[in-house]
């Protein structure tokens, strides 16, 4: 067993993806997971639908061959997946499914003569009476049998040779019964027993069929995942020497300037540092409105550039773009595996040993109480081949590999699948007000200095207090400063404190700046007329005041717009039966006239950062009383509210917030606007009802089938037909998904 013998690396967990082959069922998934699980210390979860293995294990511990090797003695083959690795992949399953397809039609061309011979089946008076030789019949059935059916015994052999069951198995079980009887009763010369060489050669063709009809419904599956990973260049032109020189995107490091002409694709992350042009970056975004990009601003790998030349310097290479970044997370959440196939999965370890007992005792009941052997095989043979746990297996992951590939073309990023899942339940939405209901960019609208003191005095220590500082209310103060002319002046001892405000040395003296409550505590008594600051704060006005050597200098009122969505934003989640809550480190009166403006009935006001968690806590409760399964979702984009987002069943990270709030959350947004969210919940909505549609489909095929062909109602060729439909119709239903287009957010734009 390994052991880490280094404690610090074995607190830092790592991650890797593996690509697997050689899956034909949910239970070979099922047998692959336990295998891996089995490891000391190893979670991993296998998805059967993206033929990939997610593992998180300790580096000190183990290496990826160790995988790779577990992975094989088991039957199966993997390989590491990396971006690097994933067009051979590509290539590969391309060539696996043309082999395939080849295969299929010499089946096809081999069991079309023997399909003559079910003919006699609908003649009653033909008890045993053949339309072609038996001696060729034999002859068309046995390479459809044993080769082109040859996967099928592999595939059993490594199941049962590991102690588990799969589709195989039960394919192979049934179709042998029906061949090796066949083969019996004409080696023998027993004319006057039926001969089932039709049954099994078109069992074979036709599982054969749903799998490359599956396979292809998977492709579909996985095409925004496949279209994102498209969208990455491939070369760029950088300065070298004073020329421009075409290079392959991966010699590209942080550093080297670029060039992108109209037309192009950016390369990869960077800052423009010459030029201006508009870029379109709806391929990350879903936002169709192309974005004017200046010197200064940042641009993004495999956004368009518009009508002008850029010259840029790389930032971000690699692995360390936002659209490598977006990569990942999609296919984390594409590998994931939601709390609602629990229960399948729990079927499915069940369901193969439980069939083939279905089986025998069918075959049992019509030979011995019926005294009718033949019809008995016959049944035990439909009964193995209908029982498929294909569908089971497909019903969860194709539904979320098409929702979250759906979400990622929109800007939607969803970390997981269990965040999907829970998304659909949220009840209450609790929203942070600074640059998520409101513009995030405030501007100062009312300079109100004390008696004897000068505007100028008031914004020079204000400035200076704030000057480093990057939260909205001190850039707008910032601003109002540089557009005035007013220097700052010097400044020591700086001390933050949270939620409050600001305290220091300005030109030696000691000043503070923060809310009227903070100054306050500081005891610095407010002397301006309680109404002119209710007027202010019933007009949506943040108040800010300053104070030095314990005399206020004044207040400055800073008013931070609306978004232009907030408001449709919040009816729309209304209409969903989502209560949004506002939180909000402002007094109360202005907290609730901003409220009153977005359409928002309930204000938690002058709440700190870490009280915003306690608050979003506090609200699960209340959701859970509302509704069994009630969840709470947190909306933000600062740091100060990755508490807060850790402490909701779903956290919401606006796209233009910080990494901290973005890691912290469950589903990132690519876009500063609240209707983001709305549509986040509708999709996962339409997800969650396509997996259980698909769960119904899935459940439905055997509840009714496995009966009927125990009872002899149901030949073994069609028993197989359907079979392999009930794995077609799941992906095919699940992608279905691909008609949810967000099409309110495409009115926006």
């Amino acid at each position: 067993m390994p052991v880490s013998a280094n404690p610090a690396a074995a607190a830092a967990p790592q991650t890797l993806e593996l690509s697997l082959q050689g899956m034909n069922c949910a239970n070979c998934a099922a047998r692959i997971e336990k295998g891996l699980n089995e490891m000391p210390g190893v979670e991993a979860v296998v998805n059967f639908a993206s033929e990939k293995a997610h593992i998180r294990f300790d580096a000190a511990s183990y290496a990826a061959a160790q995988f790779i090797d577990k992975v094989d003695g088991m039957g199966f083959k993997a390989r590491l997946s990396t971006s690097d690795t994933h067009a051979e992949e590509q290539s590969r399953r391309h060539e696996q499914y043309r082999a395939e397809l080849r295969r299929f039609w010499i089946a096809v061309a081999l069991t079309l003569p023997l399909s003559l011979q079910m003919v006699a089946m609908f003649d009653p008076a033909a008890t045993t009476h053949d339309l072609l030789p038996r001696w060729l019949q034999w002859l068309l059935a046995t390479p459809v049998q044993f080769w082109i059916g040859r996967r099928f015994y592999v595939g059993a052999w490594h199941a049962l040779r590991g102690g588990s069951g799969n589709m195989d198995v039960l394919v192979a079980l049934g179709t042998s019964m029906a061949y090796l009887h066949s083969a019996v009763v004409t080696l023998f010369g027993l004319h006057e027993q039926h001969v089932y060489f039709e049954a099994s050669a078109m069992v074979i063709t036709l599982v054969l069929l749903g799998k490359i009809l599956e396979a292809r419904a998977k492709a579909g599956a996985s095409a925004a995942l496949e279209a994102l990973i498209g969208l990455q260049p491939r070369t760029a032109r950088i300065e070298r020497g004073g020329a421009l020189v075409e290079v392959p995107v991966a010699s590209l490091i942080p550093g080297d300037v670029f060039v992108v002409r109209p037309g192009e694709g950016v390369p990869v992350d960077g800052q423009v540092i010459e030029g201006a042009s508009t870029l379109n970056e709806s391929m990350l975004t879903g936002e169709s409105l192309p974005v004017l990009k200046q010197p200064g601003d940042r641009i993004y790998a495999a956004t368009v550039n518009g009508e002008a030349l850029l010259r840029c310097r790389a930032s971000g290479v690699g692995s360390q773009t936002l659209l490598a970044g977006i990569i990942r997370m999609v296919e984390a959440a594409q590998g994931s595996k939601a709390p609602v196939q629990r229960l399948a999965d729990r079927v499915a370890a069940v369901f193969v040993p439980a069939v083939a007992l279905v089986a025998l005792l069918t075959l049992a009941g019509w030979w011995w109480l019926a005294g009718d052997f033949t019809q008995g095989m016959i049944s035990a043979v439909a009964v193995l081949v209908i029982a498929c746990p294909c569908a089971l297996g497909l019903a969860t992951p194709t539904a979320i590999m098409v929702g979250t590939g759906q979400g990622a073309r929109l800007g939607i990023l969803i970390r997981d699948a269990e965040a999907l899942e829970l998304t659909e339940k949220i009840s209450i939405l609790a929203s942070d007000k600074t640059g998520t209901l409101t513009q995030g960019r405030p501007v100062v609208t009312d300079l109100l200095p004390a008696a004897g003191v000068s505007s100028g005095e008031l914004l020079r220590v204000a400035a200076t207090l704030e000057r480093g500082a990057t939260h909205p209310l001190a850039l707008a103060i910032l601003d109002r400063a540089a557009a005035d002319g007013v220097a700052t002046g010097e400044l020591q001892d700086l001390l933050a404190i949270a939620g409050k405000g600001l305290r220091g040395k300005v030109d030696g003296q000691s000043c503070s700046l923060g809310s009227p409550a903070f100054l306050a505590e500081e005891g610095a008594k407010l002397d301006l007329e309680d109404a002119a600051l209710a007027l202010l704060q019933q007009a949506a006005r943040s108040i800010v005041a300053v104070a030095c050597e314990g005399r206020v200098l004044g207040v400055i009122a800073v008013a931070d717009p609306l978004r232009p969505g907030t408001p449709s934003a919040v009816a729309r989640l209304k209409t969903l039966g989502v209560e949004v809550v506002m939180l909000s480190g402002d007094n109360k009166r202005t907290a609730e006239a901003i409220a009153r403006e977005a359409g928002i009935d309930r204000v938690l006001a002058e709440v700190l950062p870490e009280g915003k968690a306690q608050a979003v806590a506090g609200m699960r409760g209340e959701a859970a009383a509302r509704r069994r399964d009630g969840r709470v979702g947190m909306v933000g984009d600062g740091i100060n509210d990755a508490p807060a987002l850790a402490a909701a069943d779903v956290g919401f990270a606006m796209g233009g917030g910080t990494d901290v709030a973005m890691k912290t959350a469950g589903i990132t947004l690519m876009h500063d606007d609240l209707n983001y969210v709305a549509a986040a919940i509708e999709l996962s909505r339409a997800t969650l009802a396509k997996i259980r549609q698909n769960l119904f489909f899935a459940f439905i095929y055997n509840v009714f089938g496995i009966p009927l062909a125990a009872f002899g109602m149901l030949n073994p060729v069609i028993a197989g037909a359907a079979m392999a439909l009930s794995s077609v119709s799941v992906v095919s239903n699940s992608l279905l998904l691909k008609r949810w287009s967000g099409k309110p957010l495409r009115l926006l734009h």
